[in-house]
């Protein structure tokens, strides 16, 4: 009897124990901001943008306190607003109007102005941002999610000069490189760009139009040119 009456309070707490882990995941689950994917956009994955280079180094192990010497910049942004590395591929406005630089102060470039919000702002953070090495003529890769299509891109490329470790990115520091005509809707997309007289860390500044409504992204991807 003893052992019968053992048996069943082991089960019980078995099944409690269960059910309090089960709870305790969907708990879990609900925090991580997964959400977005269900409604993604999209970014430039090469050379990565600030945000979709942080989620992609440090989204598995983004709390590892070895990031604040590894990649300073990373790491301001993810303890700035986890959200904003976390939806990557969301940083964009509507009704622009094609009026960038009314919508996009100076100093805001890299947060497509999103200051009210504040989500994007750490984006904006001056500093030695990890870059992706190019040549002078190289391509632009952006992945869109939700297939919106485009209506143009525009892609810019910071002066010789500009110091993006020292200076806030203003529209009179870019100079605009590449205009595409419209691209139909696709998750991949690929943009030539050809550039001369660079050297060293500079900013691509995309701007992706896209076609299903007046939307637009602004993404800065930082670069080395070789």
């Amino acid at each position: 009897m003893r052992d019968i009456v053992m048996n069943a309070t082991s089960r019980r707490l078995r099944r409690r124990s269960t059910l309090v882990m089960s709870l305790l995941a969907a708990v879990l689950l609900s925090l991580i901001p997964w959400s977005s994917t269900a409604v993604a956009h999209g970014s430039v994955v090469d050379p990565a943008s600030r945000n979709y280079g942080c989620w992609l180094r440090w989204g598995s192990d983004f709390q590892n306190p070895a990031m604040a010497d590894e990649d300073p910049m990373c790491w301001q942004a993810w303890q700035d607003n986890p959200n904003a590395m976390w939806n990557w591929n969301g940083l964009y406005r509507n009704g622009s109007a094609g009026d960038f630089q009314s919508v996009v102060p100076d100093g805001e470039l890299c947060s497509g102005g999103q200051t009210e919000s504040g989500r994007y702002n750490s984006l904006d953070a001056v500093g030695a941002w990890k870059t992706t090495d190019v040549d002078s003529d190289f391509t632009v890769q952006l992945y869109d999610q939700a297939s919106h299509g485009a209506d143009y891109f525009l892609v810019y490329v910071t002066r010789q000069g500009f110091d993006p470790t020292t200076q806030p990115l203003t529209w009179d520091d870019l100079e605009l490189v590449t205009r595409t005509g419209a691209y139909a809707p696709s998750q991949n997309y690929s943009i030539d760009v050809s550039t001369s007289g660079r050297s060293g860390h500079h900013v691509v500044y995309t701007i992706w139009q896209a076609s299903h409504q007046d939307q637009t992204y602004f993404l800065c991807s930082d670069v080395n040119f070789r």
